[in-house]
């Protein structure tokens, strides 16, 4: 906690003390101007002394490309340049950082009309190589919508207004060349930091395997994920996990493998205790002190963590009411007539001012007023504030040293950002595999113990249906004890829900950064799973053919072991199928238990096939039921080939034992083209998921989200 301390006022005091007088006070006293006798009065900055502005070049560059980034000229030096790291902390890598600007941007959201919501309201901007860019403001400003539209990251719904330029030039944001931190990044919990970080890397950078580690390093000590490396995510059985802070800084070092040029982070604060924020807060300065450009959105922050900041784009209703050096922010608040006091946080006496919610609890505090005393200190009208901040601030010098720093940094186009290369598809496909397989060797509780309950199941269904001997007698119940093992053995398969929603979230993830795609992700999730399923179908159906007594010959073995597997995969599909629908635990399970049900009414168990209801049971129900396909197939590998006596002379053939009890084929053939019919079913589910993953996830919306977006638009 010393070590944060010193690092948050070390940087605090550097990015400042070349920009104003202000460095001559005492840092606790940073944000204030204090006149003697007055500290118990909120302070304007009316009667603060001027600084005088100062040209600094800024001139950052790349040992590998040797293209310089940036070269800007702006006022208040301490926001250009980059902090001098302490001499015991040593920067693991330089980054070649880049200019963002952006003038007069809007952002408006297809609503009941077209494009009727306007989220972000004309603003403007700009962000340097070495600083940290904050966009600020309540709950449904618009920060993470302007912070999407910076990247390129924009829903299909949002269209945009405006310029947005990189370096001067006009152009999008190329692979490789920028990482984007959501809100809510999804970890693999079974997998180390290395590990994770490692495998990250096999699938973002092309080349070989040896000269990735270094990356991978390289982006552990950036974010100061040291200790932790070693450390499960997660945690496992008895091991504790990472906590919510280390959480996010691997969710930033999987974006610096790249080792990116600009970094978008929104909310790197979401969820974090004060002690986190702040670790944070100093890991992103450290970063931005390697020539990085940063830009991120947060809610609120405490005092210290508000002195890191360089500059600070405060929104609120969609509406820009300041852009422009920290500093400056309070100053135009006290311009405005709203100084800071004393002994409150700037972020929050920001939002206080402009977060029409407070409006509620104003008109809540003059009911108590008449009981309580006086709240005075609550009464203040956030919309006017809001009104009064946007007027002051388009007069303000703030904006027109905003306008002029654009039009420098947009007249002349520097080096433009190059997309890096990418790993191919089958080096993609290779590394996926091999991940998920280290996924379901450590996931005890979605594998390990679904084969346990695989085993006990086929125990208890075979040591139920044992000693039926070969009689004609026996044939109904042997039909029941492969109904039983079948459906029961299919519905068990829901308890891999979890992992496969987990599956899903983390392919979103991915994918939504270019990591990943859909055809990759199915081939890796299909290979992965053949061994997994594989030792369940051979353990448990040699068990369940060993205890009823089925025949035992090796070539009918395997064609059980084939079509028991085969049912597993189309299964597998289905659950799928389901989580990439719903992406919602509840409402997979009790539909998927639903479907089960239904299958397993119309797989000619409980009323044979042929005298099925044709409307809606046997079409398409039955047919859909991969049940009806593996039963009838495991029957006609029994029983086709086979001959019962009944009496003395006579005798009948399998087929005609079977007639009465289950709808069968009489043709030897029949049982391989049920099992090319699973084969053809668990392809086809396969293929479903593809084009599920197109339509809904490649747009971040779940079935339940997209119905929910057509009433309501979030921002």
């Amino acid at each position: 906690m010393d070590e944060i301390q010193s690092q948050s006022d070390y940087y605090r005091y550097s990015s400042s003390s070349a920009s104003s007088p202000v460095s001559r006070l005492p840092s606790n006293n940073f944000y204030y101007l204090r006149k003697p006798g007055s500290l118990r009065q909120p302070v304007s900055f009316e009667d603060s002394p001027d600084w005088d502005d100062t040209d600094v070049e800024v001139k950052l560059e790349d040992s590998r490309d040797h293209n310089i980034a940036a070269t800007t000229t702006a006022s208040h030096s301490g926001s250009l340049s980059s902090p001098p790291q302490p001499e015991a902390r040593v920067v693991a890598r330089n980054f070649s950082g880049a200019s963002v600007a952006w003038k007069d941007l809007k952002v408006t959201i297809k609503g009941k009309r077209k494009y009727s919501d306007r989220v972000v309201r004309s603003s403007s901007g700009y962000a340097l190589p070495g600083t940290m860019t904050v966009i600020m403001g309540p709950r449904k400003s618009g920060k993470s919508t302007l912070l999407r539209a910076l990247a390129g990251r924009l829903d299909d719904s949002a269209k945009l207004h405006g310029e947005v330029s990189v370096n001067g030039a006009k152009s999008s944001l190329h692979y490789g060349s920028y990482g984007y931190v959501g809100r809510k990044s999804t970890l693999i919990d079974s997998l180390t930091v290395r590990e994770y970080l490692y495998y990250s890397a096999l699938l973002q950078l092309p080349g070989f395997l040896c000269g990735k580690k270094s990356v991978v390093e390289d982006a552990i000590v950036t974010m100061s994920l040291s200790d932790h490396a070693n450390s499960l995510i997660g945690g496992h059985c008895c091991t504790k996990g990472l906590s919510i802070g280390e959480k996010r800084r691997v969710s930033i070092a999987r974006e610096l493998v790249m080792q990116p040029h600009l970094l978008f982070v929104d909310e790197p604060l979401y969820h974090l205790d004060s002690v986190s924020a702040l670790l944070m807060m100093v890991t992103l300065k450290k970063l931005a002190s390697t020539g990085c450009t940063l830009v991120f959105t947060i809610y609120q922050s405490s005092t210290e963590v508000f002195g890191l900041f360089d500059r600070i784009c405060l929104l609120s209703n969609g509406k820009t009411l300041f852009f422009g050096e920290t500093l400056a922010c309070l100053q135009h608040f006290s311009n405005a007539g709203f100084p800071c006091p004393i002994m409150q946080s700037p972020s929050d006496h920001f939002l206080r001012a402009i977060n029409t919610d407070f409006d509620r609890i104003i008109t809540l505090c003059k009911n108590w007023q008449d009981d309580h005393g006086d709240l005075s200190s609550v009464n203040m009208d956030s919309s006017a504030a809001i009104r009064t901040l946007e007027e002051t601030y388009k007069l303000s010098a703030d904006a027109a040293a905003v306008e002029t720093m654009i039009r420098r940094l947009t007249e002349k186009e520097g080096p433009s950002l190059k997309s890096k290369g990418k790993a191919s598809n089958a080096t993609r496909i290779a590394v996926l595999t091999w991940r998920s397989l280290l996924i379901m060797s450590r996931e005890w509780k979605y594998y390990w113990l679904r084969l346990i309950l695989y085993l006990v199941l086929t125990l208890c269904i075979g040591t139920l249906f044992s000693g039926l001997g070969h009689s004609l007698t026996s044939i109904g119940a042997r039909v029941g004890a492969i109904f039983l093992f079948i459906s029961f053995s299919s519905l068990l398969s829901i308890v891999g829900i979890p992992a496969q929603l987990k599956e899903v979230k983390v392919y979103i993830s991915e994918d939504s950064n270019k990591h990943s795609g859909a055809f990759v992700f199915l081939a890796s999730q299909f290979f992965a799973s053949i061994p997994f399923l594989f030792l369940i179908s051979i353990s448990s159906s040699l068990l369940f053919c060993f205890l009823i007594g089925l025949r035992n010959e090796f070539s009918y073995l395997m064609y059980f072991v084939l079509n028991f597997f085969m049912c597993l995969l189309v299964n597998e599909g289905l659950v799928l199928a389901f989580a990439t629908i719903l992406q919602d635990m509840f409402w997979s399970i009790s539909l998927l238990v639903f479907m089960h049900a239904m299958m397993m009414l119309s797989a000619g168990f409980f009323r044979i096939r042929s005298s099925l209801p044709r409307t809606v049971w046997m079409y398409p129900v039955s047919y859909i039921a991969f049940h009806t396909f593996s039963i009838q197939g495991i029957l006609e590998n029994e029983y086709n080939g086979v001959s019962f006596t009944v009496g003395e002379l006579r005798t009948i053939s399998g087929y005609q034992a079977l007639q009465n009890v289950y709808d069968v084929s009489p043709d030897d053939h029949s049982k391989w083209k049920n099992l090319l019919i699973l084969s053809l079913m668990a392809i086809g589910y396969r293929v479903l998921v593809f084009l599920l993953l197109q339509i809904r996830v490649k747009k971040n919306l779940s079935f339940l989200s997209f119905l929910c977006c057509k009433l309501k638009i979030s921002n």
